[in-house]
């Protein structure tokens, strides 16, 4: 009795991911982007419980009770609670920085970097760090979204042109190659120009515009893969064009198109920083790294720390990504983890 065929074990099973975590943290640097990269999305996660000017912890006549976590996760958008409801409670925990990221203070404009303001204040007197800390989250929305949007669109329609060729594959590298030719940073400020700027249209923009590179891999990929013995074996067996591209096919061309997308995120992330910066990125008073740079232009002579920090933000999560993204490349490269 024929049984069906299945994609590479070795690409799916445990011990395969152990294989590739093991040769990935060989180099102690790209063991250093991965920790970096933890502490970020750690830092946007948990964001509004790290910088708020509510307390995390109070004790109220009916008990304890948390005013940041309401009816949720920290995760989501914080509960304010009102004025009145705080008032009879007494803080037992306080949050990291204790203070809003867009809550404006005109007696501590642009102080320099002190006790109170660890990274100082910008020219509203709001908390830089608390702003920085919030900002990630903007990054690591922008970075994850916006690749995810490419992946999918390059995923599907690469591997639409390399399994079933022909007029497809004409088609679709000829659209491939148009998309190429026009600069991705200025297809992106065109579109955003039409649609309006927000961190909404900033993640479908990119999405849009950013498919073409995994649409080749995927493409280049499936048409080696197309003539190995299990597809036609697949084929033999009655399986449908879906199944064998997302079932056995697209497992085995999986590598490096999560390279791609690490190294993509770091783009991503540089793309949304330079939108904000020339404001087409997310709109005030969200707080974005990008912003907090523009915000900068106007008084570097005098605030120094408007540039300096989040521009090193900006600079180590685009390294970070870009160290793990090089560290999968040589751990999923045979030539490079064999012996």
């Amino acid at each position: 009795m024929a049984t069906a065929p299945s994609s590479s074990p070795s690409a799916e099973s445990p011990a395969y991911v152990r294989h590739i975590w093991s040769h990935f943290r060989r180099r102690r640097v790209h063991r250093l982007g991965f920790y970096l990269v933890v502490v970020f999305v750690s830092l946007s996660l948990f964001a509004p419980l790290l910088a708020t000017d509510l307390p995390l912890l109070t004790r109220c006549p009916d008990g304890l009770r948390a005013p940041v976590i309401h009816n949720g996760l920290p995760f989501l958008t914080p509960y304010r609670a009102s004025s009145r409801e705080l008032s009879a409670c007494r803080p037992l925990l306080l949050p990291l920085v204790p203070y809003s990221p867009t809550a404006y203070n005109l007696d501590d404009l642009l102080l320099p970097p002190s006790a109170a303001h660890w990274l100082g204040t910008d020219d509203q007197g709001r908390d830089v760090l608390a702003r920085m800390i919030h900002g990630s989250r903007i990054s690591l929305s922008v970075g994850f979204i916006s690749v995810g949007i490419y992946v999918a669109i390059g995923i599907l329609l690469g591997g639409i042109a390399g399994y079933f060729g022909g007029r497809f594959d004409l088609v679709l590298s000829r659209a491939i190659e148009i998309m190429i030719c026009f600069p991705t940073f200025f297809l992106i400020l065109a579109i955003l120009a039409f649609i309006g700027p927000s961190i909404y249209n900033v993640m479908i923009a990119i999405g849009l515009t950013g498919w073409t590179g995994i649409a080749r891999l995927v493409r280049g990929d499936f048409l080696k893969l197309r003539k190995m013995d299990y597809v036609t074996a697949g084929r033999a067996l009655g399986f449908s064009g879906f199944r064998l591209i997302f079932r056995h096919l697209l497992p085995n061309a999986l590598g490096p198109v999560l390279v791609s997308a690490t190294f993509g995120i770091a783009s991503a992330i540089l793309v949304e920083s330079s939108l904000s910066f020339l404001g087409f990125g997310v709109q005030p008073p969200t707080p974005s790294w990008g912003a907090i740079l523009s915000a900068s232009h106007d008084f570097i002579d005098i605030a120094w720390w408007l540039a300096v920090f989040p521009g090193l933000a900006i600079f180590l999560s685009i390294t970070a990504y870009n160290l793990v993204g090089e560290g999968l490349r040589d751990a999923l490269d045979p030539k490079l983890t064999s012996g």
